[in-house]
């Protein structure tokens, strides 16, 4: 049985990874990092950043499969391994409808054709079979990750200015974002609009016209 098929295309292949399946890829996963970190991407390592640092980092990933901790989901395009994504499941007691979402990663190689959505569509399947229902992560605000996120119906919940220095210089912006799955997704909450909310109930109701 082994692998569980999430979504499929007639290029592209989303599967959960089980702790053994992932250690057989370690170095493919490793690449995927490495790439991702050469290509700027705000995903914790700084360069320069070598390929044993990403089997040290995929070990302990691997590790948090073994424990149900975590969920690893892979990418294929023509049998070859060229993405992935997490599901964070270690959460408190009182949070165990919640899941973070860590490491979209899609090789350059692989990019504009699709695989990071359908790793994020594939992604919230495994997160409603295990009962996470509010979502969560946190990305570079303004890379096109960021985009794809708000293209799933993430909504923005604040933005942090500066908050991690980035692989290629410079520091960049960190927004969280979310996704409860009960409910439809409307837009972003910024302080101009919160603030249209809150003066639009502070006035008084209207008197009624004398007659």
């Amino acid at each position: 049985v082994g692998e569980c098929r999430l979504a499929k295309s007639r290029l592209i292949q989303v599967n959960e990874l089980s702790a053994d399946q992932a250690e057989s890829h370690l170095d493919d996963l490793a690449g995927i990092l490495a790439d991702a970190v050469e290509s700027g991407a705000s995903v914790s390592f700084l360069l320069p950043f070598t390929l044993d640092m990403g089997r040290t980092f995929w070990r302990k990933v691997i590790a948090a499969v073994r424990e149900n901790a975590a969920v690893l989901l892979g990418a294929y395009s023509q049998g070859e391994l060229v993405g992935t994504v997490q599901l964070r499941l270690d959460t408190p007691a009182n949070q165990q409808h919640r899941g973070e979402i860590v490491k979209l990663l899609v090789h350059r190689k692989a990019r504009g054709r699709g695989i990071g959505r359908s790793l994020m569509q594939a992604l919230e399947k495994s997160a409603r079979k295990r009962g996470r229902v509010l979502l969560v992560l946190d990305t570079h605000e303004g890379s096109p990750a960021s985009k794809l996120y708000r293209s799933q119906g993430f909504v923005c919940a604040g933005t942090v200015p500066g908050y991690a220095q980035l692989p290629l210089g410079g520091f960049g912006d960190t927004s969280v974002y979310f996704k409860d799955l009960r409910r439809k997704q409307a837009t972003s909450i910024s302080p101009r609009s919160s603030s249209k909310v809150r003066s639009k109930a502070s006035k008084p109701p209207k008197k009624p016209r004398s007659t």
